[in-house]
């Protein structure tokens, strides 16, 4: 089971994702804080596998919260996904800068609120599509190897579009016919011929080429 702390300093917040956690058969809501310094205390002592972090929550904010959890110098870091309604670039930068393996909009729906958890135990990372489209606009043109020089199959290449664009596995699957298993085939194949860690770097090497507008 993946077992996953909620700190947010609306109580129905904290209800609605508890909600969600509690109706997925892999995972459990193990605990529950309303503020930055509560977040933490129980993080340390409860050792979730994965922790939902609002950023403005009062005593100490989601950020400096962060930093404790995650930031550099800590030993034994959590996985940290910050979930929240206000997607300033400043606090995209300083989160996934401190450690979050995950940016999320309140907005965003369950699917992905249950995507970013199971992304952050596997070692991946997740953001909402607005802001990784955002995000990914303002890049350079491409300096590496075009699309057809790096042996993605068409599918492959299908798929990478439709991660650029912020699609879930669930939505990519829908979209080209396939199951979400054939989709989570091809993107393991994706990442071991681009050498991406994560679908957002999969993304930034699609938008660096020009493959979506």
């Amino acid at each position: 089971m993946i077992r996953v702390l909620v700190a947010d300093d609306q109580a129905m917040v904290r209800t609605g994702f508890g909600m969600i956690i509690g109706a997925q058969p892999d995972m459990e809501l193990v605990g529950e804080a309303g503020d930055g310094v509560e977040a933490v205390a129980l993080a340390r002592r409860l050792r979730p596998d994965v922790v939902l972090l609002d950023i403005r929550m009062p005593r100490l904010n989601g950020l400096e919260a962060l930093r404790q959890l995650a930031g550099p110098g800590v030993a034994d870091p959590f996985r940290v996904v910050v979930v929240t309604t206000f997607d300033l670039d400043e606090y995209v930068h300083t989160a996934l800068r401190t450690g979050a393996c995950g940016f999320l909009l309140k907005d965003s729906g369950p699917a992905l609120l249950v995507e970013a958890v199971r992304a952050a135990v596997a070692g991946d990372a997740l953001i909402s599509p607005s802001i990784t489209v955002r995000l990914l606009e303002h890049l350079n043109p491409p300096t590496a190897a075009r699309p057809a020089e790096t042996g993605l199959s068409p599918r492959e290449l299908d798929v990478v579009r439709l991660v650029a664009r912020g699609a879930t596995n669930a939505e990519i699957a829908a979209r080209l016919f396939i199951t979400v298993g054939t989709v989570k085939t091809h993107l393991g194949s994706v990442q071991a011929k681009l050498d991406a860690r994560n679908r957002v770097e999969i993304a930034a090497w699609a938008w660096e080429r020009r493959l979506v507008s």
